[in-house]
This record gives C-alpha cells, sequence and structure tokens, in this order.
C-alpha cells in the first residue's frame, strides 16, 4: 500500500512524538535507512507501512528540514587531494574505477574507486553528488546532455589515473546505471 501525501501527513501527525523525535533525528543526521527503518518498525503491523512509503515518509522528512540536515561533506576532486588519497590504500593501486549510485533522497551520485592488489580490494576516493560536480565544473559546467556527476568524476577519475599511470574505468559513464559491469582484474 502507497499513501499519497496527505495521508502521510496525517499518519506522521498521529505519532507519537518521541517517535517523530526519533525519526526526525535520524533524518537531520542524514541517515535514511535508520529513519526508514524506525518508521516500518511502527508502521509495518498496525498500519502495513512497507519500505517503500517508509522511504516517501522520510523523504518528506527530508523536505521539511532541507538544508538543516548534517549532509556528507564534499569529497575534494582536485588531483593532489586523490592522489594523497591513493597513496593511503592499503595495496598497491591498479585502477581507478567510477560506478554509480544512487538513493531517493540525493538522486544520482558516482564514486570514484582506487582498485587495489597485495591485498585485492577497492577504496573510496570521492563520493560525485551533483552538487560537488558543480562546484568541481566551474563556469565550465555545461555538460548536458551528461549528468555532471558523470562528467566531473570521469575528468578527475581520468587525470588521477594518468598521473598514477594506471587504467580508468566507467562502464557506463553516459547513463546513470548502479548495475554497470566492474572492472575485472
Amino acid at each position: 500500500m502507497v499513501m499519497d501525501k496527505a495521508a502521510r501527513a496525517v499518519w506522521w501527525e498521529s505519532l507519537p512524538a518521541g517517535i517523530r523525535e526519533e525519526i526526525d533525528g535520524y533524518v537531520l543526521q542524514d541517515s535514511l535507512l535508520g529513519a526508514v527503518h524506525v518508521i516500518t518498525d511502527v508502521g509495518l503491523v498496525p498500519h502495513g507501512i512497507g519500505v517503500g512509503t517508509a522511504q516517501l515518509i522520510a523523504n518528506d522528512r527530508y523536505l521539511h528540514y532541507g538544508d538543516r540536515i548534517a549532509r556528507e561533506p564534499e569529497s575534494p576532486l582536485d588531483l593532489e587531494s586523490l592522489a594523497c588519497r591513493a597513496a593511503g590504500c592499503g595495496g598497491r593501486v591498479v585502477a581507478i574505477e567510477a560506478i554509480w549510485d544512487g538513493d531517493t533522497v540525493r538522486d544520482w551520485f558516482v564514486r570514484l574507486l582506487a582498485i587495489t592488489a597485495d591485498p585485492v580490494g577497492e577504496a573510496r576516493l570521492a563520493t560525485v553528488h551533483w552538487s560537488t560536480a558543480e562546484r568541481y565544473l566551474g563556469e565550465e559546467g555545461d555538460h548536458h546532455p551528461r549528468h555532471p556527476a558523470a562528467v566531473a568524476a570521469e575528468r578527475a577519475g581520468g587525470a588521477l589515473a594518468a598521473h598514477l599511470s594506471v587504467p580508468f574505468h566507467f562502464a557506463s559513464p553516459d547513463t546513470p546505471d548502479d548495475e554497470a559491469p566492474r572492472r575485472r582484474p
């Protein structure tokens, strides 16, 4: 069952103040999963609120608080900062990879990863949200029709890969796809 916005508002107001404060606490800390978990815990059995509706309710709270939410700080995309992060990886960096990810609140974003050997693994170098991309691209931000996060990740990741003399992999730079093929060793 999916509730419309008015029904979600009525349900929200029917909650005890303590539960509303707990959910809002998760929202203000930018913990969508924490908020959704509490909403489904208190809403599933008595009201049939599943994960989909819980996400909509949490999104309503995100919209309510707007800029007051303590967001994850924007990742630096300059070559010096990315190279410093790559140097701190556990293992020898053998490639730089960009992969799509997303959520219901912040839309699509791209993660820049260092792929390592000895030991085999991956390390997050940066998360490129729309706002991060616009800051990085600046005035040259005319990237249409491509998503700005893809353009910024491709430029920053490509520059880092060239600097480290390793390959750069971005399986789906033109279309958000969190199931695009990953780089294989």
